[in-house]
């Protein structure tokens, strides 16, 4: 099983023959530090696995300030799904933090699959579902955990992001001050 199979089998589980079709739908990429991925307004037409590098998906706010909703890295998949399933226009905007290696599915591959893997639907739903469930996951933890609880749960879940990410932008994740989030570092840290 090749890396781009590997992905697949762990968001989709799928094997065998399947697995080798769904594959043939994807194209490697690569997308400079700087690019955007997405971009507020617009709609989003691919679902991309990152081999490497990390892509930060963020909006602006009423008083014109960015909020970071997340930061994907490697092994991460990037997308809108409101786009991507529905042709909505996106709220957010995803741009590469880092240089990023890609295995991209356009969206009319994506719709495609569904001709020629027949347990397309039930796989799909599942994805979904997974996804579903993340996000609740994160909306819990900014709700019902303080401060220092949700740096440990993001410390936790991914420690690489803290040497690679700029400070505010991990700060805005968690729905914190720069300060704040300083001052937690250096509590945990003494």
């Amino acid at each position: 099983m090749n890396e781009l199979e590997s992905y697949i089998s762990s968001f989709w589980n799928i094997t065998g023959a399947d697995l080798k079709m769904a594959a043939s739908f994807f194209q490697q990429e690569t997308i400079k530090k700087g690019t955007f991925y997405l971009k507020t307004g617009k709609i989003c037409n691919s679902l991309s696995f990152l081999r490497s590098g990390l892509m930060r998906f963020y909006t602006i706010d009423d008083q014109g300030r960015e909020v970071t909703q997340w930061i994907s890295g490697k092994d991460g998949f990037v997308t809108e799904l409101s786009g991507l399933m529905f042709n909505n226009a996106s709220p957010s905007n995803i741009q590469a933090l880092t240089d990023c290696e890609c295995f991209t599915l356009s969206r009319t591959n994506y719709m495609a699959m569904e001709k020629s893997i027949p347990k397309w639907h039930q796989l799909e739903k599942l994805f979904i579902a997974r996804c579903f469930i993340f996000m609740e996951q994160r909306v819990f933890s900014l709700l019902s955990m303080n401060a220092e609880d949700r740096y440990k749960w993001l410390f936790n879940y991914n420690p690489a992001l803290f040497n690679e990410v700029p400070l505010q932008y991990l700060a805005s994740m968690m729905g914190m001050t720069p300060e704040t989030l300083s001052r937690i570092r250096k509590k945990l840290s003494s």
